[in-house]
C-alpha cells in the first residue's frame, strides 16, 4: 500500500513539474543574433505555451512573423517561421532556473545560435 501511494504521488508531482515548466515559457523573449558576417539582429518572441502546443510571433523591425509547427517536448521547444518564402528552423531549449533558452536557428542551410532573456 505504501509502495502504491509513493509511486501515485511521485507521478503527480512529475506531471505539475512539466506544467510549471510550460507556464513559465509563456511571455516575451528578447537576444540577439549574431550571423556569421559580424552583423547583430535584435531578436524577440513572444511565446504561448498550452500543453505541448506552442504558438506565438517573432518580431522584427520588419514586422511581426507568426509561427507554426510549435512543439515543447519536455524543456525542448521547435518551431518553424516563413520570411519571404523561406522556412526557418527555431529549435531551443528552456532553462527555467536561469530563465533563458538557448536557440538554434537554421535560417537556409546557415546555423546560429543565441540565448533568450525573458523580457522584464
Amino acid at each position: 500500500m505504501k509502495r502504491k501511494f509513493f509511486t501515485t504521488t511521485m507521478l503527480l508531482c512529475c506531471f505539475a513539474v512539466c506544467f510549471a515548466i510550460v507556464a513559465d515559457l509563456t511571455g516575451k523573449w528578447t537576444g540577439t543574433l549574431k550571423t556569421p558576417d559580424g552583423n547583430e539582429f535584435p531578436l524577440t518572441y513572444t511565446f504561448k505555451a498550452d500543453g505541448d502546443k506552442l504558438t506565438g510571433t517573432a518580431s522584427s523591425p520588419n514586422g511581426d512573423v507568426p509561427f507554426t509547427d510549435g512543439k515543447i517536448t519536455g524543456s525542448d521547444i521547435s518551431f518553424t517561421l516563413s520570411f519571404n518564402g523561406m522556412d526557418i528552423k527555431n529549435t531551443g531549449k528552456f532553462y527555467p532556473a536561469a530563465d533563458s533558452i538557448g536557440m538554434d536557428i537554421d535560417f537556409n542551410g546557415m546555423k546560429m545560435h543565441t540565448t533568450l532573456k525573458r523580457d522584464k
